[in-house]
């Protein structure tokens, strides 16, 4: 379903960000698909709105603290999403650039486009639940191919990575959601899948190319409200974890100075992290996360069917029928629809209207969530 282009993309701005020496040029192109659909090479953004996230680390803007305590964190201002709601503190790294929504409002984006490296602090204000929703983009130098100058070749396909953590406990996981937008460098086209999960896979096309400015890129179209909490990303697959040596993060102080920031969160991408050049992630918070939170996918609770229209069995794995205290059923606002003191094998769910739900199990070391669709 993938519009495919071929070549080189026609620069439309030599260089977004060429105010630090040093940087990658951070162009940017358009290019024209065998269906002629025009695409902005390597992705739209809203870098021009000015709105950048506060340094955590910048070399450019000569912010270079040494640990997480030479940072002034009372002195970043906050974004109110809801007056009144919880502040929460975020902490961000991306391979390259990244733009935060919550509840679909744009809080921010990435001051530095391409390199050095950076990572940024944020705080927003906000009740639960909420959608965090990130667009993340791994530049390129050679626009519409995906490739970048390493290793004395020009051609080099690059890779991406992203990891945050915030103050109530939520941090990058594999419970994120995680879609592919713009893949390339490609050399044969038969080798981009989509499989039955939506998964759109580059993980067996070649990450080392021949074709140079001659190759091939897919391009997907972005859903206009994907950063909203009513987007349905329940057909999105799951978020691929990479270790922070493959993201190759070693000698990079955006990263490194700050370990304590990062224990618990892990590098996401979609499948391919070298092919996979515009990546869209989201996640919803419920409320403030607990360590038994963390570990939910370990637990693997299962609603089957899911999605339904008039109920689902709750088969539990790992868990004791006598450590549950509730289960709760909260719509996207997070009003609670359904509530019960003991453990049900089956909820009848038939008044409940169409969308997205969410099925909580109150333990007693903790609580685990899993989303429901109701059709």
């Amino acid at each position: 379903s993938g519009s495919v282009s071929q070549g080189l993309a026609t620069t439309t701005i030599t260089n977004l960000y060429p105010g630090c020496a040093g940087g990658r040029v951070s162009g940017v192109g358009t290019i024209t698909s065998t269906d002629g659909k025009v695409w902005t090479i390597p992705s739209p953004t809203n870098y021009s709105t000015g709105l950048f996230l506060p340094d955590l680390y910048n070399q450019c803007n000569g912010v270079t603290p040494a640990n997480i305590a030479a940072v002034n964190l009372a002195s970043i201002p906050t974004t109110v999403i809801d007056p009144g709601g919880t502040v929460i503190t975020g902490y961000i790294f991306g391979d390259n650039y990244y733009e935060l929504y919550i509840n679909g409002t744009l809080v921010g984006v990435d001051p530095v486009p391409y390199t050095p490296f950076n990572s940024s602090v944020v705080k927003f204000q906000v009740n639960y639940p909420y959608t965090i929703a990130v667009k993340l983009v791994d530049w390129e130098e050679n626009l519409g191919v995906g490739t970048e100058l390493n290793g004395g070749n020009p051609y080099h396909s690059g890779d991406g990575g992203f990891i945050a953590s915030f103050s109530d406990g939520t941090v990058t996981n594999s419970n994120w959601k995680a879609q592919t937008y713009y893949i390339a460098p490609v050399q044969d086209l038969t080798t981009i899948v989509e499989l039955a999960d939506s998964t759109r896979s580059s993980a067996t096309a070649l990450t080392t190319t021949t074709c140079n400015s001659g190759c091939y890129a897919v391009h997907y179209s972005v859903p206009s409200a994907w950063n909203t909490p009513a987007f349905d990303d329940s057909h999105w697959p799951n978020a691929t974890v990479f270790s922070s040596a493959t993201v190759g993060v070693g000698g990079i102080l955006a990263f490194t100075n700050f370990p304590t920031l990062w224990a618990s969160s892990s590098f996401i991408w979609s499948s391919n992290l070298i092919l996979d050049n515009l990546v869209l992630v989201r996640h919803i918070v419920l409320g403030p996360t607990s360590i038994n939170e963390l570990k939910s996918e370990q637990l693997n609770i299962e609603l089957f069917p899911n999605p339904t229209n008039n109920g689902f069995a709750l088969n539990l794995n790992g868990i004791k029928e006598s450590d549950i205290q509730s289960i709760s059923i909260l719509s996207i606002v997070g009003e609670v629809v359904y509530r019960s003191e003991k453990y049900k094998q089956y909820i009848d769910i038939h008044n409940l209207s169409q969308g997205t739900y969410f099925v909580n199990l109150k333990l007693i070391n903790g609580s685990v969530t899993k989303k429901l669709i109701v059709k």
